[in-house]
């Protein structure tokens, strides 16, 4: 299956090498460009993107406010968004992935990086660009804000079992399902089922949204580096 690919920035120099790049792919293909955030959600729907590669600063209706349009959108449930940011360690990815971002990647990463990042959001797989190391996710969650564990993420997690729960940990830490079947001593397809599992009592879309839940809940505390 070809992944429908849409390009969101306001630079066309960076659109269109963006657009050399994943077009010459035969598993991809770039189905429109937008440079801003109001045109991005609209080409979303019109082109059944799969995958949108998203700049966080464009003019009008930004990146952040592009994302969380998409991700409340029913219709666009399938849709996963991949924030480009200049900066990795930025506040704008915690926003990001707050509003429904799938993850990220930085603007400086390598053509290869960029295209495992789309078949990785378009999988629903995992939630880091290739160049981020396990825990950075939990460090900008961290660096988000101080707040006390929101009691409703709280309260939702008592509706999964404790193998659920066990996951959910594995999943924070940035961990594949392959990787949490050799830890748990189970089959990478009970991990999965668990993972989906979860997802469906959380309301989460993806594992990034798990990530969130995770620690904006408190079950997984960030570690001090």
């Amino acid at each position: 299956m070809t992944i429908r690919v849409l390009l969101a920035d306001d630079q066309a120099l960076l659109r269109s090498a963006f657009r050399v790049l994943v077009d010459s792919e035969p598993d991809m293909e770039v189905v429109g460009e937008a440079s801003d955030g109001a045109e991005a959600v609209r080409l979303t729907k019109e082109e059944h993107a799969d995958v949108v590669l998203m700049d966080i600063r464009m003019p009008g209706t930004d990146g952040l406010a592009a994302t969380r349009l998409i991700s409340e959108d029913p219709s666009l449930a399938h849709v996963r968004v991949v924030i480009l940011t200049t900066f990795e360690v930025d506040d704008y990815v915690v926003r990001s992935l707050r509003a429904g971002a799938s993850g990220f990647l930085g603007k400086g990463s390598e053509p290869d990086e960029l295209l495992a990042a789309i078949r990785v959001a378009a999988g629903g797989e995992a939630l880091l660009s290739p160049a981020a190391t396990k825990g950075l996710i939990a460090r900008f969650l961290a660096q988000g804000d101080d707040e006390e564990p929101d009691p409703l993420r709280t309260e939702r997690l008592a509706a999964l079992t404790v193998r659920e729960r066990e996951v959910l940990v594995q999943v924070a830490g940035g961990h594949s399902n392959d990787e949490i079947a050799e830890r748990l001593e189970v089959s990478p397809l009970t991990v999965k089922t668990h993972v989906n599992r979860a997802m469906a009592k959380l309301g989460a879309r993806d594992r990034a949204q798990l990530v969130v839940i995770a620690y904006e809940s408190g079950l997984v505390r960030p570690r001090a580096e």
